[in-house]
């Protein structure tokens, strides 16, 4: 399959463009032109464009798309709403226009009732607006949202459930196998879940 991925120089972007080529997949890495794509696997595609200001449509002649995009924890409120939610609705309007088959959402913990007393509260925000923009698309989609990420490759022994421990971890490249699997497997179409890393 050929699947864009929007955050592919990100920590977790690159673990599953690895991922997807070991695979046998044929990952597309949507990059900003500013971007530093050398950790990015060699023969790797490459399809130039700025979730802030998305124009014609990146999503032509891809199969499924893969949001693991973000604005950092750092960044200004204006900044986390032009990505995590304007960047993301365009994203999904796009692949929508072009036919995609499976669009997979990288959200958060948190993002489906997002406490006002957070200090993520305005990124959850913006993820819980993209997320229902997703769900209401008629896109088939999955929603993966991971308790708090480490940079740890993992095992792959992971837990999808309702019922995670808040306050646990999701190993990077357990999140990524999980992105991996949930752009294929129907046990995991039309649903959102919480992800834990059980090692």
């Amino acid at each position: 399959m050929k699947i864009l991925i929007a955050g592919s120089t990100g920590n977790t972007g690159l673990r599953l463009t690895r991922q997807l080529m070991e695979a046998g997949h044929e990952p597309i890495a949507m990059h900003r032109a500013s971007s530093d794509t050398s950790e990015l696997p060699e023969g790797v595609a490459t399809r130039e464009a700025d979730l802030t200001q998305l124009d014609g449509n990146v999503c032509s002649d891809v199969d499924a798309v893969v949001f693991a995009a973000g604005s950092g924890g750092d960044t200004s409120e204006e900044m986390t709403e032009k990505v995590d939610r304007d960047g993301a609705i365009k994203l999904i309007d796009q692949a929508k226009a072009a036919n995609v088959s499976r669009f997979v959402m990288l959200s958060s913990v948190g993002a489906d009732n997002p406490d006002p007393d957070s200090e993520l509260y305005h990124y959850l925000k913006a993820k819980n607006a993209a997320d229902e923009h997703l769900e209401a698309s008629g896109l088939d989609y999955s929603i993966v949202r991971p308790v708090a990420l480490t940079d740890d490759d993992g095992d792959r022994d992971v837990k999808l459930s309702d019922d995670v421990d808040p306050k646990g971890k999701a190993a990077r490249g357990d999140v990524a196998a999980v992105l991996l699997r949930a752009i294929s497997d129907d046990s995991l179409r039309n649903k959102a879940y919480l992800m834990e890393s059980v090692c």
